[in-house]
């Protein structure tokens, strides 16, 4: 059965459609609202996901970090409540042991700093690092280069600034490489800015109020010693962070006398969970979102699909007059399921394009703070969309063109 559908049937579906402007557009309302939200609901988590991978990005997800505590077992003539610290030697034998971990590298930190620069100051956080550690965590250099091996080994007092740092202390400047920096009384030569801001995460302080120096030459200005704050690491891949940070854990405790069912000594900060735990709730969050939107345009079906039936009822003398001179009832369904098929498209297409021009909005307004920010919808995505406005509006017309077909031309008489 071919369905055709002529000029005269387009001016019928219309006159049908505005014979009840109210109707028609209260019934077509469910529908446009219904596409609207789930359009703009999808677009809305895609943005809201971008924006987040945007704060997270040059962030290792295979990551894992360990700091030390007060312990809460006496063990091996140590009392309960010991404080202890972990060292560069400890670095050295989790690289020698554990074969699962692919980068191992320690982290030291000086808060409550203070940075001058001519009679402008401002309080800062120091790190001290190795090269390394930027395969964990990305300064996201903006001018100039990052820590490497010679200032390592020769101790150079040279630093990274955070964006803020510069925005306060060099006014004006863009790019003060080369430039000097007083720190807690120490000249240090600019050779970076970072240009990651305070969004995201982050490990030992605000990366834009952070001044990274090379790990040796912290030790040495700060009297630190071998003492370090954090074991940072990498897992190779294939390996789960959670069973390696176990394995780093006993380690440490075996080395330092440290009972290995205490809970408390041993602080653990798994970035791998963390990222999957973001994973799963945009899942559930794009679960929710279809949920929500089908319910409602299903809704809207549902209510095109009463109206028909009302609109069939209400013709039941012209479809019948219709049978009887001829019509077939291949026409019949052909006019009613037409009818129901343009409301529906008409309706949600309308949805469609409020959805992607609110979403453009919101994109505008977002990028303003998040500039790679995306919030509409592929095309893939609205063509999706229009086929299941369509299968909807087939759907909505079956019961009343079944109906409409059903109607003989003697009972259409009796009805009148």
């Amino acid at each position: 059965m071919r369905i055709r559908i002529d000029r005269d049937q387009w001016g019928e579906i219309y006159d049908s459609l505005t014979r009840n402007k109210t109707r028609t557009l209260l019934t077509a309302f469910g529908v446009f609202w219904g596409i609207f939200m789930l359009v703009l609901l999808m677009g809305g988590g895609k943005g809201l996901e971008s924006m987040l991978a945007e704060n997270f990005a040059g962030f290792a997800t295979n990551s894992g970090f360990i700091g030390s505590s007060r312990t809460s077992e006496p063990y091996k003539g140590f009392r309960k409540g010991r404080w202890w610290s972990m060292n560069t030697d400890d670095v050295e034998r989790i690289r020698r042991v554990v074969p699962e971990i692919d980068i191992v590298t320690p982290l030291v930190s000086r808060w409550g700093c203070t940075a001058m620069n001519d009679n402008k100051q401002m309080g800062v956080t120091v790190k001290g690092i190795y090269p390394e550690y930027d395969v964990i965590e990305n300064p996201e250099i903006k001018y100039g280069r990052s820590i490497n091996k010679v200032d390592i080994y020769e101790s150079r007092k040279v630093c990274i600034l955070g964006s803020r740092i510069v925005e306060e202390l060099y006014v004006g400047e863009e790019d003060p490489c080369g430039r000097f920096i007083q720190i807690d009384g120490v000249f240090y030569k600019i050779v970076g800015v970072s240009g990651k801001g305070s969004e995201g995460m982050s490990i030992n302080g605000n990366p834009a109020t952070s001044v990274i120096i090379p790990f040796t030459t912290l030790q040495k200005a700060y009297n630190r010693g071998k003492r370090i704050d954090l074991l940072c690491f990498t897992a190779r891949k294939g390996y789960n962070i959670a069973e390696v940070q176990d394995k780093v854990e006993q380690i440490l405790k075996h080395a330092h006398s440290i009972s290995p069912t205490d809970t408390q000594a041993v602080i653990k900060v798994n970035a791998e969970a963390i990222f999957g735990l973001i994973d799963s709730l945009f899942v559930g969050v794009s679960v929710l979102v279809w949920l929500i939107g089908l319910g409602t345009l299903i809704s809207g079906a549902i209510g095109v699909s009463n109206i028909m039936v009302v609109t069939v009822k209400e013709r039941t003398t012209e479809i019948g007059i219709r049978r009887a001179i001829g019509a077939t009832p291949a026409d019949i369904l052909t006019q009613i399921m037409s009818e129901s098929i343009v409301l529906t498209l008409i309706a949600g297409l309308s949805g469609i394009t409020f959805a992607v021009v609110c979403l453009q909005a919101m994109e505008n307004a977002a990028q303003q703070s998040s500039p790679d920010s995306t919030f509409q919808i592929s095309f893939g995505i609205a063509i999706g969309a229009t086929a299941l406005l369509a299968t909807l509006g087939v759907v909505a017309g079956l019961a009343p063109a079944s109906r409409a077909m059903a109607i003989k031309p003697v009972d259409a008489m009796r009805e009148e």
